[in-house]
């Protein structure tokens, strides 16, 4: 986009564009949203950025009435394969506050100066400044959702200490973090209730239509036994998983009802600290950062896909709260169903999965890791009804997991891991591109055949894996399949 069609965005309040871009206005010191509700600046005061870190970083702080910070991720962020949009990604899963620059550098292949040198040419800001204003983010939504004691939040945000937060706080929303708490929304009703011990309510931002109940349906179907849920009726389900996480475990629930761009979860964390991986985590198994309205743009011009858009539209391209847990269970459902996969992977949580300390309802422990996995027997009573070519494929891959000679993190070089994929007995070009679509959360993997009835799929490009899931979407149910044509194979 140029800079007046930025202009002509943000005089139009076009949401579309939430995320994509930020403005800053000289006059007031602040930056927006381009759907910011406020009088429109005129055109000489005004200065665009390609993220908040950027605007912060100059000077500006975020609007208190558009809340710029709480845009949905920039989709073009899942669309590269270059080392900013894989920074991106590793930034967002929260590498930077575990790891450092240098971690971050390191699962790149390149060199800290490096990294800073491309992220600030291109974005404005370094690795530091992007992973600050991430955790400036998480902490102004725990003040103004939660009653939790500020201490709790500086931590749970992914600040060092508390002075850190408090400088950080006051920088980027010119407040005390007291006073921003005193400002949200609803504040004169009185203080937010405390939380349940470990339990965070979030709002996760969207943008576009949200096609809530044709990706509950894809999980509800999928759902294995101790790991996940699916509970109430079409229209009010709520989806509830546990996750393994950097510092200890937690259950994420997402309920089906979409509000205003955003839906509801609850995080139950034994460990704070984990909360802004937990919610990104959560927000790629949803694809909560995709761009509908480029996705229905390309899609629904051409000639096959165009009716299906329109009877779908905001379908989305679920990932995968846990890579390597998403690959396993892909390499379970090869040559066979839906049903079938799901039962087996049942059974291979209940043997080789980790109980959780506490059950909470019908969650009863984490996915194995691919470390338990990789020296499972060929057969036997362990996980019954796994044939010994499968159970040789699971140990495998596993092992290649936990050795790091497979990485599905999330900056990982896509077409350098599907290679490494294929290279695996037993795993071919559909499964490592089913892999790639959700573990790695590449928009643009065609599994589903065109129709004979036309259609250009050179076309559909960046966005396959959408035009893969309406083409899903639209296929006769035959009850047996696991995402894929009945019986068909990995042979090349």
């Amino acid at each position: 986009m140029s800079e007046d069609s930025r202009y002509e965005a943000v005089r139009s309040r076009d949401g579309r564009f939430d995320g994509a871009f930020f403005f800053a206005v000289s006059t007031t010191g602040i930056y927006c949203r381009p759907s910011c509700p406020a009088t429109t600046p005129r055109r000489r005061n005004v200065t665009f950025f390609p993220t908040a870190a950027a605007a912060q970083g100059s000077g500006f702080r975020a609007c208190r009435r558009c809340r710029p910070d709480a845009v949905p991720g920039s989709a073009e962020w899942n669309i590269r394969a270059d080392v900013v949009g894989r920074a991106m990604r590793l930034i967002g899963d929260g590498v930077v506050d575990r790891e450092g620059v240098g971690g971050l550098a390191a699962r790149l292949g390149y060199s800290a100066r490096q990294v800073q040198r491309q992220l600030t040419a291109e974005l404005g800001a370094g690795p530091a400044a992007l992973a600050r204003a991430q955790r400036a983010h998480t902490a102004r939504v725990l003040l103004q959702t939660t009653g939790l004691p500020v201490a709790d939040i500086a931590f749970a945000a992914g600040f060092a200490s508390i002075r850190q937060f408090n400088d950080t706080i006051k920088e980027v929303y010119a407040l005390t973090p007291s006073a921003l708490r005193a400002v949200r929304p609803g504040a004169r009703s009185g203080p937010a209730a405390p939380p349940a011990a470990g339990v965070l309510p979030l709002r996760l931002a969207f943008r576009g239509p949200y096609a809530a109940r044709q990706l509950f349906d894809y999980l509800a179907d999928r759902a294995l036994a101790g790991v996940e849920e699916v509970t109430g009726e079409p229209g009010r389900r709520t989806y509830r998983r546990t996750l393994r996480l950097p510092h200890g475990t937690g259950i994420a629930e997402v309920d089906e009802a979409a509000g205003d761009g955003w839906l509801d979860c609850r995080l139950h964390l034994t460990e704070l600290r984990d909360l802004a991986t937990a919610a990104q985590r959560v927000r790629r198994l949803f694809d909560l950062d995709a761009d509908p309205y480029a996705v229905g743009e390309r899609l629904g011009g051409d000639p096959v896909l165009a009716p299906l858009v329109a009877r779908r539209p905001g379908l989305r391209s679920p990932g995968a709260a846990d890579p390597d847990e998403l690959a396993v269970r892909a390499a379970l459902g090869r040559r066979t169903g839906t049903a079938a996969a799901r039962a087996l992977g049942g059974r291979l949580v209940a043997a080789y999965g980790t109980p959780l300390p506490r059950p909470s309802g019908a969650l009863t422990h984490l996915f194995p890791r691919p470390a338990d996995l990789a020296g499972i027997p060929d057969a036997g009573p362990a996980v019954p009804g796994m044939s010994a070519p499968r159970a040789a494929t699971l140990r495998t891959l596993a092992a290649a997991l936990a050795a790091g000679d497979v990485i599905l993190d999330a900056g990982t070089d896509r077409d350098r891991t599907e290679r490494a994929l294929r290279g695996l007995p037993g795993i071919g070009p559909w499964t490592a591109g089913y892999i790639r679509m959700r573990a790695l959360g590449d928009p643009d993997v065609l599994l589903a055949a065109a129709p004979d009835t036309g259609g250009d799929p050179a076309a559909w490009q960046p966005w396959r894996s959408y035009a893969t899931h309406h083409l899903w979407a639209a296929a006769p149910s035959t009850g047996a399949t696991a995402d894929r044509p009945t019986g068909q194979d990995d042979r090349a």
